[in-house]
């Protein structure tokens, strides 16, 4: 044989070789796309309903004779009875009064402090901390362009660096003495501006107790608690339409109970889902995000297929003190288990054996099988929801269980088999 006719064979036989194993592989492939797998996983789904309605408080309006105001507590601050609420400048004298008398006070508090550490040890560790706590602070707010702040920032950085100068400052009774004298000055000026301050200076104070919030809107005299027990769909629906204009004399209002409410309006079909003494998961979600359980207060008569829903609570209410209007999810029902595509949801018979009497019988089962290894499992699941394109499932339980069964229960994490073609527990898949 000549050699190039051998070499002609040795190539046609590794062109064949390599055919087949191309067929092979693309046969086997062909076998295993028969039977595509998903992950089975933990997924929550809500039966919910969004709706639009009003957060509702008893509010008292706090009300100036005009000036500049300071408002002293911040939003959502709980004040008491008597407590002031806002200073009133009656010119920038009297604010520029305010200004100095703030910078004396802090001087106050530095040189008190000095005088404290004169003679003992002090904690300059601990200061140089809050130094450099309090200038990345300061950094942190100017990056962000947050300067609301900034006037108290840069005082407590001052008084800081004060303290920590003092703290490393010789103790000796010539400088005790300085800071004394200084101190004294001080108090001296305190004095003197405190008294021309109050003749130009007036205080807004909380006839009541409540919590304090600084934006007035107008709804406060518009829907007030007493209304809901009477409000109609229409009165409600008709809030949307009107333009309240807050009291122009208004510097911030109290809200003075603990319960607030929230009101809207429901289809009768969804309202009847929902029964008085009961709590309902309302979702915020727009200018404030938190779940709040809230309990039916009331379930209007029905107007038009319309229905009026009042929920209330006493809990988050410095929270939500700047809500108003707003549109939440109303959510009925949390349903969680394992997500699978609805697809993989079979009906097959099997036989069980009744423990009483040991007779065999057929009985249809729920299931979806799971590749295990190179073999289809069956695996039993109860239907908790249905979606348009997925299933909520779970292991169904029994007190009867063997260790056995417990092993084959779904669980998330399992790869679970789509495929129409034939199954049944045990085959093996390859």
């Amino acid at each position: 044989m000549k050699q190039g006719s051998l070499n002609a064979r040795i190539i046609m036989l590794l062109l064949l070789g390599a055919i087949l194993l191309t067929i092979g592989v693309s046969a086997w492939h062909s076998l295993r796309n028969l039977y595509p797998t998903v992950l089975a996983y933990t997924y929550t789904v809500n039966d919910s309903t969004e709706v639009t309605g009003y957060l509702v408080r008893e509010e008292s309006v706090l009300t100036s004779q005009g000036g500049t105001v300071e408002l002293l507590p911040d939003e959502g601050e709980k004040v008491s009875r008597g407590e002031t609420v806002a200073l009133l400048y009656q010119s920038d004298a009297s604010v520029s009064q305010r200004q100095t008398l703030q910078q004396l006070l802090l001087e106050q508090e530095q040189l008190e402090y000095a005088l404290a550490q004169a003679g003992g040890s002090s904690d300059s560790a601990q200061l140089s901390s809050q130094v450099a706590d309090a200038i990345g602070k300061l950094r942190g707010a100017t990056a962000a362009g947050d300067l609301t702040g900034l006037e108290s920032q840069t005082m407590e950085l001052k008084s800081l660096i004060y303290k920590y100068g003092y703290a490393f400052d010789q103790n000796t009774e010539e400088s005790t003495a300085a800071l004394q004298a200084s101190l004294d000055e001080v108090n001296a000026q305190i004095t003197a501006l405190t008294a021309q301050a109050s003749q130009s200076t007036s205080r807004v104070t909380a006839a009541q107790s409540g919590i304090f919030s600084g934006v007035v809107d107008g709804y406060e005299n518009l829907i007030t608690p007493d209304m809901l027990s009477t409000i109609t769909p229409s009165q409600l629906e008709g809030l949307a339409g009107q333009n309240p204009s807050a009291d122009s004399a208004a510097i911030g209002k109290l809200i003075t109970d603990s319960t607030w409410y929230f009101a809207c309006v429901l289809p009768e079909s969804e309202s009847q889902r929902l029964v008085e003494g009961r709590t309902i998961t309302v979702r915020f979600s727009r200018d404030w995000s938190g779940d709040v359980e809230m309990t039916v207060e009331r379930l209007g008569d029905s107007v038009d297929g319309q229905v009026v829903v009042v929920l209330s609570s006493d809990k988050f209410l410095s929270d939500t003190t700047l809500l108003r209007r707003q549109t939440v999810e109303l959510i009925f029902e949390t349903v969680s288990g394992i997500r699978l595509p609805k697809e993989a949801l079979r009906v097959e018979e099997k036989t069980v054996e009744d423990v009483d009497t040991g007779e065999e019988r057929t009985v249809s089962v729920t299931c979806v099988y799971a590749l295990v290894g190179e073999w289809a499992e069956l695996k039993e699941v109860t239907v908790l929801a249905e979606e348009e394109d997925y299933i909520i499932v779970t292991a169904p339980t029994s007190e009867t269980e063997t260790e056995a069964q417990a092993k084959k229960a779904l669980r998330a994490g399992d790869k679970i088999i789509i495929s129409s073609g034939e199954l049944y527990d045990g085959k093996y898949i390859g």
